[in-house]
This record gives C-alpha cells, structure tokens and sequence, in this order.
C-alpha cells in the first residue's frame, strides 16, 4: 500500500487534542501519514467542538476555506468529526455538499472501516451513533513519542452535570469512567516512549469511578503517581461541587502532583450559578479554595466564567468581579455567553445584549490582567524547577563564540518559563527535552516568565 497523508484540524479542549492522536493511531494501519500540509493531504478531517457558538462557527469557515481543494482533488476525503458532528449529523451533509464522512465522539474506533468503504465505493457515511459505557479500543499511544515530554490521558468520558448552558451530556453523552488498570498500563507505555508529565482529561475528573464503584480520584492519583520515571501529573477539569477533602488534601505532601488546579466557577453570584444549575453557592466555593490555599499554600489557581448569562444583571457582574478579587487567581479563561442546541439557557427570555457581553468581557479580563501578572511578578528573584519542554518559540542568537539558545518549560504551578544557557557545548550536554532544571526567575511578562540557568552552581 502506498503512503497516504492525513490532515487533522483539532478545533477546541484537550479533549480533542487527545481524540486527534487517536484517529492518527488509528489510521495508521490504513498507511494514512500525519502531515502539516494541507495541500498535500489525501484525508482531511476536522475534530470539532460545539461548546461555544464561535468554535462551531470555525468549523465551517474551516470547512469553507478547503472546497477548492476538495474541487481540485476529486479523491480527496473530507471528514467531519467531534462534538459538531454529533450534534448536527446528517444535517451536516446538507449544509457542507461536498463533505464525505460525519463521525460522533463515539465512533474514532469505527473510523479506519469508514474510511476504508469511502475509498472502495466513494460514497458518503454519517455515524453518530453513541454507546453507554467505555470502548477501550479507542485508547492507546502513539507509535512515536520520542520528540515530545507531556502528554493528555483521558480516564472518563461524558458529564451527567447538566448544566444550563452545557451541551457536552448531548455531544459526549453520559459519565463513564475507564478502569485504573487500563488508565495505568497507557501511563506506563507513555512513560517507556519518553512521556515525562501526564494531564489526566475528564468532564469531572473529581466524580471518577463512582459510577462504576472503581477507586477514588486521589486513590488513582496516588497509583499514577508510583509510576517509575513519570516526573508530574495534571489534571483537568474539576467541578466545584464533587471537589472532595480527600482530594484536597492530595496536594498536602504532592511529591508529583503539580501544585496548580484548574476550578471553574463560571459566576460570582448565587442567583447566576442557581440557574446554571451548577449546584454549588459562592461561599462554597470560597470555602473549598481556602482549604486548598491551607493544605498547599503556593498552590496556582486559575478557572473559567462565563459573562451575559441569560438573566445576568450589572449587580451579578459586579458580583462576579467582587469573586476575582477575592480569589485573585493566577489565570482565567473567559467567554461571552452564546446559546447552543438542546440546553435549556437557550429558552431563556432574559438574554444580556452582545453589547453589554462584550464590555462586561472587558472589563472582566482587564481586571484579572492584574492579578496575572502579579501572580507573575511575585516569582521573580526564585528559583523554580522547570520540566524543559522544548525549544521557545523565539531564539536568541550571538556570534559564533557564544550562541544563546532559548528553551521553554512549565513550573509545577504551570507558569510558562523561557530560559538561556548561553554556554552551547554545555548546553548540549546538560539540558534538553524532559529534563527537571531549577530556573532563576529574572522578569515577569503578561503570560510567561523569563529565567537563567547556570548548571555549573
């Protein structure tokens, strides 16, 4: 068979960026081959997310931008996979005519046959089909790691949450939990292809295996974390609510547990929260995150809000801003508020205008701008230990005789550190990718930290 070459667009969370390495493991036997060139590719797929209204729009500029190639190259297959795929399914063939395969978020184990029946008989396939349960034929590694040093593990699948404005109960179906052994024995083969730090992927990473009456989320932690040659552990994402003491408390002694969790709050105010049926009041939250800070005082936190939910007054943004205060965390990630099929937000009356939604985004993230970059600059005269990730995006470069040469890493607080070994042959020899290196911090940037190395203290 000869060479094929497979292009995947990966629209939205880590979710999706995991879901993209298992349909390349998957079509490998196909002989399909990962390629950056759209151009070149003959299998072109976008892995879709329908959570927000802009990332579904992107999808279909995406799907737009490629017709004329699809027109030039008749053989050429076009894909559509992910959350938009299993909302929309054969309406999707309508709206995109050329489009030659729609694939669900249960279906990846159920692509290479896909694939393999629209190369035989050029036909087109819609599959949205879901199951209750976990397919573990889905998951898996990479055959070639060896370039890189973190890797995404997902252990559970779906939400039974329900959240007002949340489609994923529709997109990724219900809460379902991967045994620990499975979830272990792909750490292990990670580890053995060069994995140095995992992000555990979930919904609800903190309701892990209630359902199935496997262990605990901390229990599972502490079997990850026992793991010979694995250096840090992520995980993402936790919901308030099911955020035990147990678990808090896995951040008192974390020996690989990274010191940064990702809590999302969506709002300040009670009334807001109540109709985002998210099942936890502000003073709770407030009380889970002062025990945090209590069993790991450095602990980085950072979390999601949403702005303009249906109903929102100026007195429940204010409510909201009063809580980033409060917190004052080291990072968010926020968004106006867009209604999306099948949740019930969407029949709200009360909607916030785009106008209101746009100025209270603003102001949002101006606010939280100077909480970042004072959780940054508090770092500066430490030392911190950075696992090396790889090469910065920017080089510096001298003359011959001293070359510097910018690497990237992330601390255990997961603050980006670019940092010089200007000394080259030293430098080859002692750092590269995966390694652990304590950095002096020197300067705070909005995003990111500058630090120094000198292996020879």
């Amino acid at each position: 068979m000869s060479t094929k070459y497979l292009y995947i667009n990966t629209i939205g969370c880590q979710m999706n960026v995991y879901d993209s390495e298992q349909i390349e493991r998957r079509l490998e036997p196909l002989e399909y081959k990962p390629t950056s060139s759209i151009e070149k590719a003959d299998l072109i797929i976008a892995n879709t997310c329908a959570i927000r209204e802009k990332a579904e729009q992107k999808v279909f500029s995406f799907l737009g931008r490629v017709a004329d190639l699809k027109r030039k190259k008749p053989d050429l297959i076009l894909g559509v996979g992910g959350c938009v795929a299993q909302q929309e399914g054969s309406r999707m063939l309508q709206r995109v005519p050329y489009l030659d395969l729609v694939f669900g978020t249960h279906a990846i184990s159920r692509l290479p046959a896909m694939i393999e029946r629209i190369e035989a008989k050029k036909c087109r396939i819609v599959d949205v089909g879901m199951h209750e349960g976990i397919d573990e034929s889905v998951f898996g590694i990479d055959a070639d790691y060896t370039s890189r040093v973190t890797s995404f593990v997902t252990i559970m699948q779906g939400c039974d949450n329900f959240c007002t404005y949340c489609v994923v109960p529709f997109v990724r179906g219900r809460e379902a939990s991967r045994t620990p052994e499975e979830i272990l024995n792909e750490i292990r083969g990670l580890v053995a292809s060069g994995i140095k730090e995992v992000t555990l992927l979930g919904q609800n990473v903190n309701s892990f295996g209630k359902k199935e009456g496997l262990c605990s989320f901390p229990e599972l932690l502490s079997l990850i974390n026992r793991i010979d040659g694995l250096l840090r552990i992520r995980f993402t994402t936790s919901h308030p609510k099911d955020l035990s003491d147990e678990l808090i408390n896995s951040f008192k002694s974390p020996d690989k547990l990274c010191r940064h969790i990702h809590l999302p709050v969506q709002s300040g105010s009670d009334r807001v929260l109540k109709r985002m049926n998210r099942k936890y009041s502000r003073d709770h939250y407030l009380s889970r995150l002062d025990k945090l800070r209590k069993a790991c005082p450095d602990i980085a936190i950072s979390s999601d809000f949403i702005v303009g939910f249906p109903g929102e007054t100026s007195e429940d943004f204010k409510e909201t801003l009063g809580l980033i205060k409060t917190v004052q965390y080291d990072d968010i990630f926020a968004f106006k508020y867009s209604d999306r099929p099948n949740v019930p937000s969407a029949h709200f009356r009360d909607k916030v205008s785009e106008q209101d939604k746009k100025d209270r985004l603003i102001e949002l993230l101006k606010l939280q701008e100077y909480y970042t970059e004072k959780s940054n600059n508090a770092l500066v005269g430490s030392v911190e230990p950075v696992l090396v990730e790889g090469l910065s995006k920017r080089q510096s470069g001298g003359g011959r005789e001293n070359i510097n040469i910018q690497w990237s890493g992330r601390t255990s607080t997961n603050k980006i550190v670019n940092f010089i070994q200007s000394d080259k042959s030293r430098f080859c020899k002692e750092i590269f990718p995966g390694r652990m290196i304590d950095i002096k911090i020197e300067k705070a940037l909005s995003h990111s930290l500058r630090g120094t190395s000198d292996l020879s203290v």
